[in-house]
């Protein structure tokens, strides 16, 4: 059923006409005008409730922007390294980095690498990692600093 604003005005003033009630008309019409009315608010809610366009691709693990100047001496050489195409200490820098978790925006597979930050101390490769997105992988578009094995991540800026 489609609900015209004409015949619910041309109802309600009937019925305002004949003391509230015009038969079978006025009632049924007042009610589906309600119930538009209704729709019409919930409606307009959850559009207002509904992020943006931009807040809705905004990645939820990305924090604050972070000087490259400000980040520990391992993560500047490994910059280095990334923007001279290496050698790179471990075999695993330079392999493409998925973001299967979403905390980076979202890109093409085989748009972000992944570095090593070697963390003194550690046995291991540690936590700490650079991924770099784009199609130059010594020019890279944007790069990423994690010190927490991927749990949150600041865009570098120079």
């Amino acid at each position: 059923m489609v609900i015209n604003e004409k015949d619910v005005v041309k109802n309600v003033d009937a019925a305002t006409v004949n003391g509230g009630r015009t038969g079978a008309t006025a009632k049924p019409s007042l009610r589906h005008g309600a119930l538009f009315a209704l729709v019409l608010t919930v409606a307009t809610t959850f559009a207002a409730l509904a992020p943006t366009r931009s807040e809705a691709k905004q990645p939820s693990g990305l924090g604050a922007d972070v000087s490259l100047a400000s980040l520990p001496a391992e993560a500047q050489r490994t910059d280095q390294l990334i923007h001279s195409g290496g050698p790179f200490p471990f075999s695993r820098d330079g392999v493409v980095f998925g973001n299967y978790e979403k905390r980076l925006p979202r890109e093409p597979r085989g748009w972000y690498h992944e570095y090593t930050v070697p963390t003194p101390g550690a046995h291991n490769r540690g936590a700490r990692r650079i991924i770099c997105g784009g199609n130059q992988p010594t020019e890279p578009d944007a790069c990423f600093y994690t010190e927490d094995h991927y749990n949150s991540f600041h865009r570098i800026v120079q």
